[in-house]
């Protein structure tokens, strides 16, 4: 610093004759300590002579040493962000030190003269190390007398910034304990890098650089660092406006936190003591006035004064969406804005100070949050409950909601029926859950597959109970998957139902239907469908493929779901889920937050024709209709439920997509022979997933969206037949050739007619029809009896038949 503005800054500053002024004189006539004879050789060579071979040795290493070390950011609090009222609000912090650095201005005078008063009265009169405080505890310590330091405020601050600089750059234990030790050594060496590195920053900052750099570094006990932290934490309140007797009650603890920190009652008296023993030091410096002091060491340390902040660090302590800030916590490594790989997004993240504009709606998320507290309690005791919704924007992949019954909590302090560390909405790697199995809201990706083979949606599927033995599987050996037992999933109705389009089969979440509709298809074409669309096990288990899966006994997560039917309502293109929008670094730069990362996956014919027919389940009569809040807006979805252990629903609009899961933890409850408030499990479903549709619906944000395209004409009747004449042919001839072109045979009624017995007498639809794939032909048989006709008889006079009349 120029000696003309360190003047100014002193200038600041009420001083006094220091009573050790002279003692540097003295210091010759004692040899003093070793210490202070080599750094009075090192800070004023050569004009003195040093003859000592140990004073040469060290000032040979003295020189070596580096000339300054930088002040930089230390590790502070970051702070996540989310939407409400259309303002950014925050509603989480973390931090691995518990820090908020603040400005000159931000911190109290009282504060940084106490710190002065404390530490090194001599601050503003030396340059980085005080002789006339060493030549003090020289004397005294060689007399005797109670041991004393002499380390000036840049000394303590060096100290400090080597220990921080070991805490950001070792991740091994044992290495970072001896970093910590060798950085508080009393050992020569250290002290002279110690005092050399004080002298380089005051060469390169000013006092009052350095007297805050100090306040924002130092430990105030426990996780707490820095000023404005310990003014918080400590008494609730800001380090602007700390009282002279708070002030002094903080700068009291970095000596001995462990001792003084009044946090624990314990700790209460010894504080004051040394409180009081600082403000008797601003007094008599003429730092305060006498009456300033009077009412300040009037002021008791006790429970009337010590107003503790709760804890505030980390997800369990959100104000709102813990399992979302977990989320974002887990994304780290994803944050290329943070570093060049996932080890330096890491430690700039440990070092903190950002500001995380997150994706999150914390209006739309308290909605979520209230809704499965009052359907599905955390409190439920007879079984272990769970449940879980998530919301993405359709068209970015931003996650709007991120909510879950039980309570986030990954302290351990927490009572573990009612909590949990587990974040039920995503994958195992960003919050802990294998995922679940879905049911049938995963028809879906075989529904896609359909219509990515030119078929339609009014084409007929079988919708009786069968045993399939085999199914295409192109990646299987033989291309086909067998089973020798068979399969023959069960409809939900326990019963066949017979013929139906792919219509009514998705309304009513028909499986023998899909089952069937699969077998025309191929299980590995399925199930690359379901990954295009960004479907993966929570697990990252690779997605199996046999038939089973058809009807959902693979496991992705509620955001997975979500996230797969945000994409036929975007029209075919997937983005990935995403939770930052953007980052303000400690520094005030703006970072940019996660990328939206957009692409097609399924052809925009397709995607219609698959939202045409999902909007059936949410129409009256179909299995998710209850959900519908009948707002007008346009709505596609599908119900699923996995052997009654798990039920799902997902539905989106054109804005907005929701996962809503529901079902056993742990256990094997079964939902449908449970009632929870009045309603069956296996419906709360449609009940949780209502209020929330209405809310998002009638957003401002987000809005109604518009109405799904019509489908292709092509893929809703799909590949038409013509039909066939059948009259006349026996009914296994007709049958061979109506089942050979692709349609079913049904056999009706039997009648009379001239044509022989066992022949088509009629079919439904009629010769020349132009039909959909798979639909139903019924015949009429001959039953070879033609109905006989006669004249009708002569009258004769008397009446009566005329005998032998043609």
């Amino acid at each position: 610093m120029a000696g003309e503005d360190w003047m100014k800054e002193t200038s600041l500053k009420p001083t006094r004759s220091s009573a050790f002024g002279g003692l540097l004189g003295l210091l010759g006539l004692l040899g003093f300590s070793v210490i202070a004879g080599i750094l009075v050789a090192a800070l004023f060579a050569p004009m003195l002579a040093v003859t000592s071979k140990a004073t040469v040795n060290a000032l040979n290493v003295f020189d070596r040493l580096p000339d300054y070390v930088t002040l930089g950011h230390q590790s502070q609090r970051t702070v996540l962000y989310g939407l409400r009222a259309a303002q950014q609000v925050p509603f989480a912090q973390i931090y691995d030190q518990n820090r908020q650095e603040v400005e000159w201005d931000a911190v109290s005078d009282f504060a940084k003269d106490a710190l002065v008063a404390a530490e090194d009265v001599r601050f503003y009169q030396h340059g980085g190390v005080d002789l006339a405080g060493i030549a003090r505890a020289t004397v005294n310590n060689l007399s005797g007398k109670k041991l004393q330091g002499a380390s000036s405020i840049e000394q303590q601050l060096v100290k400090q910034l080597a220990i921080q600089e070991a805490v950001a750059t070792i991740t091994d234990k044992v290495k970072l304990n001896a970093a910590k030790a060798a950085a508080q050594a009393t050992t020569l060496d250290r002290k002279l890098r110690e005092a050399k590195l004080a002298v380089g920053l005051e060469k390169r900052y000013g006092k009052h650089q350095i007297l805050l750099a100090y306040l924002n570094i130092a430990g105030f006990g426990g996780n707490t660092y820095g000023i404005e932290a310990a003014a918080q934490q400590y008494y609730s309140t800001t380090a602007k406006a700390l009282t002279l007797a708070q002030a002094a009650s903080l700068i009291a603890i970095v000596q001995q936190p462990n001792l003084r920190a009044p946090a624990a009652p314990d700790n209460w008296e010894r504080n004051q003591s040394r409180r009081d023993a600082i403000l008797r030091t601003m007094l008599s410096e003429l730092m305060i006035s006498r009456q300033q002091f009077d009412e300040a060491i009037a002021v008791p340390v006790n429970a009337s004064t010590v107003k503790l902040s709760a804890a505030t660090n980390g997800c369990s302590y959100a104000s709102a969406a813990k399992p979302f800030c977990d989320y974002v916590i887990n994304s780290v490594k994803d944050l290329t804005s943070l570093g060049a790989t996932p080890a330096d997004r890491k430690a700039a993240w440990e070092r903190g100070g950002y500001s995380v504009y997150t994706t999150i709606d914390l209006d739309q998320q308290a909605v979520a949050e209230d809704d499965l507290a009052a359907r599905t309690p955390a409190t439920e005791n007879r079984f272990s409950l769970g449940s879980a919704v998530s919301t993405v924007q359709v068209g970015t992949g931003r996650i709007i909601t991120m909510a879950q019954n039980k309570a986030f909590d990954d302290t351990g302090e927490a009572d573990p029926a009612v909590s949990t560390a587990i974040n039920f909405n995503t994958d195992k790697r960003y919050g802990g859950s294998s995922g679940f199995p879905t049911g049938s809201t995963y028809k879906l990706f075989t529904l896609v597959n359909w219509l990515q083979n030119g078929h339609g949606l009014q084409e007929y599927v079988d919708a009786n109970i069968r045993s399939y033995r085999s199914f295409p599987s192109r990646c299987d050996p033989g291309g086909l998957y067998t089973i020798a037992r068979g399969y023959a999933p069960k409809n939900d109705s326990g019963v066949s139902q017979g013929q139906m389009n792919v219509l009514a089969a998705t309304k009513g979440s028909v499986n023998a239907a899909f089952v069937n509709m699969a077998s025309k298809l191929d299980l590995c074409d399925i199930r690359d469908v379901a990954t295009s669309m960004g479907v993966h096990n929570a697990d990252d288990s690779e997605l199996a493929h046999d038939p089973g899966t058809i009807l959902g006994t693979n496991t992705p997560s509620p955001l997975t779901m979500a996230n797969a039917y945000a994409t036929v309502a975007g029209g075919g293109t997937l983005c990935q889920p995403i939770a930052v929008d953007r980052i303000v670094g400690p520094d005030g730069k703006e970072l940019p937050g996660q990328a939206q990362s957009c692409s097609r996956v399924i052809s925009p014919e397709v995607a219609a024709a698959a939202a045409f027919d999902l909007q059936g389940p949410l129409q009256p009569g179909g299995t998710g209709a209850s959900a519908n809040p009948r707002d007008g807006t346009a709505l596609l979805g599908k119900t699923g439920t996995a052997e009654a252990l798990h039920s799902y629903m997902v539905a989106a609009s054109s804005q907005t997509s929701t996962a809503v899961w529901i079902g056993n933890i742990t256990g094997f409850q079964n939902l449908r022979r449970i009632s929870i408030g009045g309603t069956l499990a296996s419906n709360l479903r449609t009940a949780v997933m209502k209020p929330i549709l209405a809310s998002l619906n009638a957003s401002a944000v987000y809005g109604a969206g518009h109405a799904f395209p019509e489908p292709p004409p092509a893929l809703l009747r799909g590949s038409t037949i013509r039909m066939p004449n059948v009259v006349g042919q026996s009914v296994s001839a007709a049958q061979r050739l109506v089942e050979r072109i692709g349609l079913a045979f049904a056999q009706g009624d039997v009648v009379s007619s001239a044509l022989p017995a066992g022949t088509v007498v009629s079919s439904d639809p009629v010769a020349g029809s132009a039909i959909a794939r798979g639909r139903t032909v019924t015949v009429t048989v001959s039953s070879g009896a033609a109905a006989r006709k006669t004249d009708p008889p002569d009258k004769h006079p008397g009446g009566g038949d005329h005998p032998g009349k043609g």
